[in-house]
């Protein structure tokens, strides 16, 4: 019997790599994209409907057609400044989207749902690595957008046991190391993608902003997590909700933090090219560290980072990047 799950969001970054997961685990992955930001070209593992969450019934005749056991939902938008700029449109988007997804979900009797999610709904860290039960205080509407959908989610259980898993991301990155896929975006915003540009000659420089903080060379530390980890903990989450597991929210990092200038210097040595580096001011609301405490999603989950080290991160994207671009 075909075991399929929706993807809302399958064309996507980490939507996409997902999909090739789930169908290496045996699943039928049906992506879900409205291709404002996805790519037709990444979805190779199932079928793409093109439609919007916020149109419920569309969802659901889609539901109808392929019968899915579960949902996971990538679907989002996920600019951190033009949500400060434009907070209707991530509202909209990530909240009505999702009650529109949950209303059909609902009304098809789909009661398993793995949610994307961020180490935005934390805001500015404590000190230390965060762990779940840090108070989740976002500092954007992006991270607030996906805090109440979490919240949501959570009353949906309560209300029709509608089981759920959040997933919260720290900063994803890499590439499938078979380059079929990787990591596309329109403006592109992640340092890697960015640092391998000016490695490539697709642009003049990097920028670091930031050269002050109280951190070991001064520039801000991130936990990057391969894009292809995140997917098996994705596969990961599916098991344990069709397993009768109970709705949660796991960390999804390495607990491993690597600064800006950790991450320029290995790109130098991976693509073995020099890179003009700019030294720049210091951006409104970047926190000097974010490192998660991921001890909960390896003893509950089972789920264990194998490709997260910074220098195989570089590596498969550099491939990717030199594959997509031609390099």
């Amino acid at each position: 019997m075909q075991r399929t799950v929706l993807v809302t969001g399958g064309a996507g970054y980490i939507g996409s790599h997902t999909c090739k997961a789930l169908a290496e685990a045996g699943f039928h992955p049906v992506a879900l994209d409205n291709l404002v930001h996805g790519h037709k070209w990444s979805v190779k593992w199932g079928p793409l409907e093109h439609g919007d969450t916020r149109e419920s019934d569309a969802i659901l005749r889609i539901i109808d057609s392929y019968s899915p056991i579960a949902v996971i939902h990538f679907a989002a938008f996920a600019y951190v400044g033009e949500s400060v700029s434009n907070p209707q449109k991530y509202y909209d988007n990530n909240i009505v989207g999702t009650l529109g997804l949950l209303d059909a979900m609902l009304r098809s009797e789909i009661d398993k749902l793995i949610f994307s999610s961020t180490c935005a709904t934390y805001g500015v860290p404590r000190g230390g690595a965060i762990q779940e039960t840090q108070p989740q205080d976002p500092i954007n509407p992006y991270g607030r957008s996906k805090l109440i959908v979490e919240q949501i989610l959570r009353d949906f259980d309560s209300a029709y046991k509608l089981r759920s898993i959040a997933l919260r991301y720290f900063n994803a990155a890499g590439a499938d190391p078979d380059c079929e896929i990787g990591e596309s975006h329109d403006p592109e915003t992640h340092l890697i993608p960015l640092v391998l540009d000016a490695a490539s000659g697709r642009r003049q420089n990097i920028t670091v902003f930031g050269n002050d903080y109280d951190t070991p060379d001064g520039t801000c530390i991130r936990d990057y997590v391969h894009v292809q980890d995140l997917a098996d903990a994705h596969v990961g989450a599916l098991h344990y909700l069709l397993d009768g597991g109970a709705s949660d929210a796991f960390n999804l990092g390495t607990g491993v933090g690597s600064s800006v200038r950790e991450v320029i210097d290995a790109a130098k040595l991976a693509t073995g090219r020099e890179l003009a580096v700019i030294e720049g001011p210091r951006r409104p609301g970047d926190p000097p560290s974010l490192v998660a405490a991921p001890g909960r999603a390896r003893e509950i989950l089972g789920w264990e980072p194998k490709m997260s080290d910074i220098e195989t991160i570089i590596e498969t994207s550099w491939a990717w990047h030199r594959s997509y671009f031609g390099h």
